[in-house]
């Protein structure tokens, strides 16, 4: 068995990714089992160079909030040449009205383009510095754009959706007879109030504190529905009054903010399905995002590995078992072969107490396998485990999850990192 997983044993490299791919997919997505770990951040960093370079991938969209990426995204394609709108857009105007390219030093930008707290991140700051770097002198074509695909969403809160409700009646404001709007700007201003209200930390385990289903809350999901439909209906005018990518920066917008709201209803919910339509509210705002995002051009996606799977994702939570669909398996069943998942696994993250896999299970199968890192063929493994299921590894650490044998079928190869080291969080 061990002969046999060897012979699928490969170098991290683009055209070794590409080798066991039957056509280069739309959406290439590479996950991770645990968050925070500069080592998996520089592995990705390394082979996403190699895909831009080698394979012609123009979007890298990572696990954050796609309103703030934003930021990050006007900061690395003013490297290239003619982005005129690029600081009018950074200001969240969606106007397109900019005179000068780009916005923001690389300090403000890891601070205000990333959510989670991942602007720290050493691996986050050299990919933002690489792909400004890269786009330089290169026309917009050749660029590479960033994004985020994850919703303005935090463990503690969800984001206010004045931010998104309000860029999109701006950009819709400017542009289309104001009898078609649903509301003027003071009413929505009237019915979001205050940004606190929204991002309550302790709605997230009390749904009594959440505003989600208040009588404002009520009166905004039309009205945000209304918006995006007027936006859609005159997207023919549209196109010929403004650029694609402002058009689709306030689909963007539209997306968070129906999106958020009913986030924010759920998060009401007192019923015991609460966080499982939490989790798949998430995952679907995640999905349409990236569907959105692979519109425009071939797309890398960087997350965890329970967002990007095609099988069903599962968690315990303080209420007990929740299972949904991911992002990853319902842009699947959208694209089909033109979404590609590479899941990783590791051995040990010591600094963790997570330690050497034992050797009945997959990760232990793999662990006595000589590479410090490779990229394995799935269907290689499963053929070798010739149908006995290794024994499932169950983490002493609960920030890591171990990769489920189950999931060979539904994964295009598979990262191994035998030993993760610690390293700084930081830039």
């Amino acid at each position: 068995m061990a002969t046999d997983i060897t012979d699928g044993v490969r170098s991290i490299k683009a055209a070794a990714v590409m080798g066991l791919l039957p056509a280069r997919p739309r959406l290439l997505a590479l996950g991770e089992p645990t968050h925070g770990e500069e080592a998996l951040l520089h592995l990705r960093n390394d082979l996403f160079r190699q895909l831009v370079e080698e394979e012609g991938y123009r979007t890298i969209t990572l696990e954050t909030d796609c309103v703030a990426g934003l930021v990050v995204d006007d900061h690395v394609v003013s490297g290239g040449t003619g982005s005129a709108s690029a600081s009018g857009r950074a200001s969240g105007s969606a106007s397109g009205t900019g005179t000068a390219p780009g916005a923001g030093e690389l300090d403000e930008v890891m601070e205000r383009g990333f959510s989670h707290g991942w602007g720290a991140s050493a691996a986050n700051r050299e990919l933002v510095r690489w792909m400004r770097a890269h786009n330089e002198g290169r026309p917009a074509s050749e660029r590479v754009r960033f994004a985020g695909f994850d919703g303005p969403l935090e463990i503690t809160h969800a984001a206010s959706p004045r931010q998104a409700l309000t860029g999109l009646h701006g950009y819709l404001a400017a542009r289309v007879d104001a009898d078609l709007l649903p509301c003027t700007a003071e009413t929505l201003d009237r019915l979001l109030g205050t940004d606190d209200r929204w991002t309550e930390p302790a709605a997230m385990m009390d749904p009594t504190r959440s505003a989600g289903r208040s009588a404002e809350a009520r009166e905004l999901r039309p009205l945000a529905d209304d918006l995006v439909a007027l936006l859609d209906a005159q997207a023919p005018y549209l196109i010929t009054q403004t650029s694609r990518e402002d058009l689709d920066r306030a689909r963007l917008y539209g997306r968070t903010a129906t999106g958020l709201l009913r986030y924010h209803h759920a998060m009401a919910d007192p019923s015991p399905a609460r966080m499982t339509r939490l989790c798949m509210l998430r995952d679907l705002m995640m999905a349409r995002n990236l569907l959105a995002l692979a519109a425009r051009g071939p797309v890398l996606v960087h997350a965890h590995n329970s967002h990007l799977q095609r099988e069903k994702s599962s968690m315990r939570m303080w209420q007990g078992p929740v299972e949904w669909w991911s992002a990853g398996a319902l842009v699947s069943a959208e694209l089909g072969e033109e979404y590609a998942f590479l899941a990783t696994a590791l051995g040990t993250i010591r600094h963790r107490g997570v330690d050497v896999p034992p050797a009945d299970t997959l990760e232990g199968l793999l662990y006595a396998l000589p590479e410090d890192s490779c990229l394995l063929d799935t269907a290689r493994i499963a053929t070798a485990l010739d149908g006995t299921p290794p024994a499932p590894r169950v983490s002493s650490w609960f920030g890591y999850a171990p990769f489920d044998a189950a999931h060979l079928a539904g994964s295009d190869g598979l990262v191994f990192v035998k030993d993760l080291p610690q390293g700084p969080a930081s830039a």
